[in-house]
């Protein structure tokens, strides 16, 4: 219910609620004697003061009026006016926590030292002669290098034909490319017959590394791309030393390139009795690629008895490429390589990709089987010389080229849209019919640049010591 009162034109109004009674502390009046609302309890919470401009506070003594004033003064303590009895009185067992850590610290100290220390003793610090310093100023030169013409690709089934002509192997601005190309597409559509040993061009011994045939009845053909490979078998080998060679990796889907070694001789036995050093092996699709694409290089180390139980897997180690892919720029690749260890890197042999210590026989360390399915024996054909690193005890020389396809594993069957699979016959046929996909890839980077070839060899005298 709503009073309201009259005096002199003014109006006071009042709203009833809970009546009260007259007198009480929470009652109020106006001049009239009538009984107003009472005003609002402040919060007993909340800030006591608002903000106010200071010419409104007067004096400081009327500012928050009935409380007192307090200020806080900071001062120094000068020294021996507080007591500290934990001075006077100290606890016997505080010594330890000083002592504990330089305890710990020298600890520390002595393990690291007896580390970097092991490490170094490990080492062989070998004397290294120059054999080769190739810049590629001279060309091509035949006294060191030598093109290779096959079909076979190695056994692992590649779609590659190498030539001796200058279309894949050639020198530019100074550069070794390595450039994969096409096969003439006459070659693949009728019946036709590649045979290397007619001319007496044929890399290989074996007939099936120097003969291809497109039979368009039974659906084969030849090798349906030509590309490059090139060695230094006849001009630069070594027996332990140092090998780096400075390149950029091509772009291209299904593009192989490597920078290999192989024994002079098969002292041991053939492939992989004898040993293979792969440097580097590298694939040209894009990063996207499932099994690493030009992001990614390879080393491995190839050994055992026979193909069927060659232990590669046992040393083999992949780098990523930082923020960028192999095919941007030149990068070196590396090898160090002694009778106690054998290492690959890229630039810098600090950044080791392989590692492996010729600490215990490797057939020792291959576990390999005591028979074949056939039953046939195995028997150790290293353990004669009594070294451990056997058989990568012997002269190797180098091997760069650009390989394409191949039906060995190293493409992985239904990834990334591969368009043939490793065991059908017609694996070739399926690789040229899409071509249409593939060879676009290739266009703009599509071949391995060489700008550096460097080799040196262990010449301290301890070549043929354990």
């Amino acid at each position: 219910m709503e009073n309201t009162s009259h005096y002199r034109g003014s109006a006071i109004s009042t709203t009833a609620t809970t009546p009260m009674r007259p007198g009480t502390p929470e009652s109020r009046s106006n001049a009239f004697g009538d009984e107003i609302s009472p005003a609002p309890r402040p919060n007993p919470f909340s800030t006591p003061f608002t903000s106010r401009p200071a010419s409104s506070l007067g004096s400081s003594t009327g500012v928050r009026s009935g409380l007192p004033s307090r200020y806080f003064h900071s001062r120094r303590v000068k020294k021996g006016e507080v007591d500290q009895p934990w001075r006077k009185n100290k606890d016997p067992k505080e010594k330890w926590v000083t002592i504990i850590p330089l305890i710990g610290l020298a600890l520390g100290f002595g393990i690291a030292g007896f580390l970097i220390y092991d490490g170094i003793s490990s080492v062989v610090h070998h004397k290294y002669c120059p054999v080769l310093d190739e810049d590629f100023s001279q060309g091509l030169r035949e006294t060191i290098w030598a093109k290779e013409a096959e079909v076979g690709g190695f056994g692992n089934g590649q779609f590659e034909q190498t030539t001796l002509t200058d279309e894949n192997v050639f020198i530019k601005d100074g550069k070794l490319i390595i450039k994969p190309t096409l096969q003439d597409a006459t070659l693949l559509e009728t019946n036709n017959v590649i045979n290397l040993t007619a001319d007496g061009t044929c890399s290989s011994p074996s007939l099936k590394n120097c003969v291809s045939v497109t039979n368009a009845t039974e659906g084969t053909i030849i090798q349906p791309v030509k590309s490059g490979r090139i060695n230094t078998k006849a001009g630069a080998t070594i027996k332990y030393g140092r090998v780096e060679v400075t390149a950029k990796l091509p772009d291209g889907d299904w593009l192989w390139p490597a920078i290999w070694m192989l024994p002079v001789n098969e002292t041991y036995g053939p492939w992989p009795l004898s040993g293979e050093i792969d440097i580097l092996e590298g694939r040209g699709n894009n990063h996207t690629y499932k099994q690493g694409g030009n992001n990614i290089a390879s080393s491995a180390l190839h050994w055992g008895p026979d193909p069927a139980n060659d232990a590669w897997w046992r040393t083999n180690v992949k780098r990523s490429a930082l923020h960028t892919t192999y095919s941007k720029g030149y990068n070196t690749f590396g090898l160090e390589w002694s009778q106690k260890y054998l290492f690959t890197y890229i630039n810098s042999n600090l950044l080791q990709v392989l590692y492996t210590n010729f600490d215990k026989p490797l057939w020792q360390r291959g576990q390999f089987p005591s028979s074949l399915s056939n039953g046939t024996r195995l028997v150790d054909a290293w353990s004669q010389t009594g070294r451990h690193q056997t058989p990568f005890d012997q002269e190797f020389y180098l091997i760069l080229n650009v390989a394409v396809g191949g039906t060995n594993g190293w493409f992985e069957d239904g990834a990334s849209g591969k368009p043939w699979v490793d065991q059908s016959p017609r694996a070739k046929n399926d690789f040229w019919a899409a071509r249409n996909q593939w060879l676009p890839t290739w266009e703009k980077n599509g071949q391995m640049e060489i700008s550096k070839v460097k080799i040196w060899k262990q010449c301290d005298g301890n070549e043929d010591q354990e």
